[in-house]
């Protein structure tokens, strides 16, 4: 299988590289990012009562668009690296190669990385480091971890809870609640990764991945993930006492049931359809925290 399209060689129109490019970085995704900060920096972390200001402000936006732009970079070098994977696992969604050359995507990687770190850099020295850090550990999972069982799963899942830590480490208030959150972030990321790995687990198996599916077989992969659902429960729970607040309390209570149901739709699981609905179920309790944000002010 040639990986070098010969649709590459014709003159390609601005609106397909643009909707190639938005699809390789995945958009939507981004816009979670952003909104979620943005959500944490006016809820969490002290402004409620001047939110339209907050919300208009220069260094929540440089803020937020350093962690985006990291991110979209962290996907582009994602696809890079996984071209021949991705042709298996999902190839009607395979951008590099088909809709941008290789080379396109590897500048725009480097170049997108070098403008987060500098902008959060600006910003604040620390903001700075953590971007950095990000920058090459998202680069260091798409080149070798993310093959791995567990230890590639476990580093999205930390990226994804720092994307909330870099707010409280900016604005230095509610950080115990900012962290309680992040936690949360970190604990939905790292069961979603390890779910992805088992919808995808054909092309990572063909190519030599050795991800915990592949590594453990399904069955014992399901045990570690009832383990990590029960985990999740019990720290937060753990980690909320410590605040006793009602309404962080509240919001734990309502996702026991939707968590229950998680666990029995994952008990039936045995489908690449299944374990792709099991990660949406994932997205929509991350939301549900995002959502939850709102009520601290």
């Amino acid at each position: 299988m040639s990986f070098n399209s010969e649709a590459l060689k014709k003159p390609r129109p601005r609106k397909r590289i643009l909707f190639g490019f938005l699809q390789l970085t995945r958009f939507h995704n981004l816009l979670i990012i952003g909104l979620t900060q943005y959500i944490a920096a006016i809820f969490l972390a002290g402004y409620p009562k001047v939110w339209f200001h907050k919300l208009f402000s220069l260094d929540l936006l440089l803020l937020s668009s350093t962690t985006v732009i990291i991110a979209a970079a962290g996907y582009i070098i994602n696809d890079y690296y996984d071209i021949k994977i991705d042709y298996i696992n999902k190839p009607d969604k395979v951008v590099v190669g088909k809709v941008l050359k290789r080379r396109e995507a590897l500048f725009t990687h480097w170049l997108l990385n070098v403008t987060g770190v500098f902008i959060g850099a600006w910003l604040n020295p620390w903001v700075g480091l953590i971007n950095l850090f990000a920058a090459f550990m998202l680069w260091l999972y798409s080149n070798h971890l993310k093959r791995l069982p567990f230890v590639g799963n476990f580093v999205i899942a930390a990226l994804t809870g720092l994307a909330l830590i870099v707010v409280a480490v900016y604005y230095q208030n509610n950080e115990r609640l900012i962290t309680i959150y992040a936690i949360f972030a970190f604990s939905i990321s790292l069961i979603r990764e390890v779910i992805k790995d088992m919808e995808d687990i054909k092309g990572d198996a063909h190519f030599g991945s050795k991800t915990l599916p592949i590594w453990l077989g399904l069955p014992k992969t399901k045990i570690i993930l009832f383990g990590l659902t029960g985990g999740f429960i019990f720290t937060l729970f753990y980690l909320a006492s410590f605040l006793n607040n009602p309404i962080l309390n509240a919001f734990f209570l309502l996702l026991i049931l939707p968590i229950i149901y998680f666990i029995y739709l994952l008990y039936r699981a045995d489908k690449k359809r299944d374990f792709h609905n099991l990660s949406n179920f994932c997205k929509l309790l991350m939301l549900a925290g995002i959502v939850s944000m709102m009520f601290f002010n």
